[in-house]
């Protein structure tokens, strides 16, 4: 009796010892299963990569901050612009028109304008004369552009100044020159690399400096006011070859805004207005990439005035048409 109380007790234990053994296993697939669901509901989001004009990066960036409270689930990114666009992206957005045989292949959003204008550095001997006496057409084509049919001897320009452009092919040159009627090959001065932010600290620089450039790198978005160095050159809007006090209402963003938005073409000449658009290809574009331009669509407009940027004009957002091409591609 006393073996075989021991020899059970013996069993007893080993059994004990393979009840837990196989308790800890089991919490082992447990918590395997419960990890892996849980992983599989905590996916990583899906990723829509943007590029394309960068002096709209504050703005964009903007918009995916907004975008993102909204919908978690996306993960919109900016694929900066270098010298060309970057290999990988799911949205471009541009400041200049496309040629017929890429417009072809994209759908386009008309997603808001901007507005491009003369300035120079605010120390300049040029600055003190002009933005007190303005620039008409005349003035701008001299002082701005080689033309082998005007006299540049003529030109009565009451101070030195060094023009600063673009090295390479970008939005605001060619919107600002074709309004004129020329190219961006035409804007005579110093060609500066990188990005239209880098003409503005060309000018800064240089105290004879001028150029041109778009209100959101004119105006802080927080102040409304200039940016410190720099001075708006008014221009005759009514094409009257004088600039008088009506005409100078550049202050600050809010007026801007407000002149160009209410102006007409017989009364706002002089500054070039031109769209920035939102393009997929019509081909891969994802469904995510969808959303966040419906998105744009819909919520953008609240922050294009403060970053300095203008509505499209009535009819030019084109919800529907947009909103016809995402149903199209999701039965595809």
């Amino acid at each position: 009796m006393g073996k075989m109380t021991v020899l059970g007790a013996f069993f007893q234990k080993v059994a004990a010892q393979a009840i837990a053994i196989c308790r800890v296993i089991l919490l082992i697939i447990l918590s395997g299963y419960a990890f892996n669901i849980q992983g599989q509901s905590g996916a990583q989001p899906q990723v829509v990569r943007v590029t394309g004009a960068r002096f709209v990066y504050p703005l964009l960036q903007n918009w995916i901050d907004r975008f993102s409270k909204e919908h978690p689930e996306i993960q919109v990114i900016i694929e900066s612009r270098g010298s060309t666009d970057p290999s990988q992206y799911d949205v471009l957005l541009e400041a200049f028109e496309h040629t017929d045989e890429v417009r072809h292949q994209r759908e386009y959003v008309y997603i808001a304008r901007y507005a491009v204008l003369p300035i120079a550095n605010s120390r300049s001997q040029f600055a003190s004369i002009y933005r007190v006496r303005g620039l008409n057409k005349e003035l701008i084509s001299g002082i701005f552009f080689h033309d082998l049919f005007s006299d540049k001897s003529e030109l009565d320009v009451k101070a030195p100044f060094t023009v600063y452009t673009r090295l390479q092919k970008a939005g605001v040159p060619i919107i600002f020159s074709s309004y004129y009627g020329y190219e961006q090959k035409d804007i005579r001065g110093k060609s500066i690399a990188g990005a239209d932010e880098h003409l503005i600290k060309a000018l800064l620089r240089d105290t004879t400096g001028i150029s041109y450039a778009p209100l959101s790198l004119i105006y802080s978005s927080t102040s409304g006011k200039f940016q410190e160095g720099i001075d708006v050159l008014p221009v005759d809007l009514n094409g009257n070859g004088k600039v008088n006090d009506e005409e100078k209402f550049y202050q600050d963003l809010p007026s801007v805004i407000a002149r160009i938005e209410k102006g007409t073409p017989s009364n706002l000449r002089n500054i070039p207005v031109a769209y920035l658009h939102l393009s997929v290809d019509k081909k891969t574009v994802s469904p995510e990439a969808i959303t966040f331009i419906s998105w744009l669509i819909n919520h953008g407009g609240n922050d294009l005035h403060s970053f300095g940027y203008l509505h499209p004009e009535p009819g030019r957002l084109d919800k529907d048409k947009f909103e016809q091409f995402s149903i199209k591609r999701v039965k595809q």
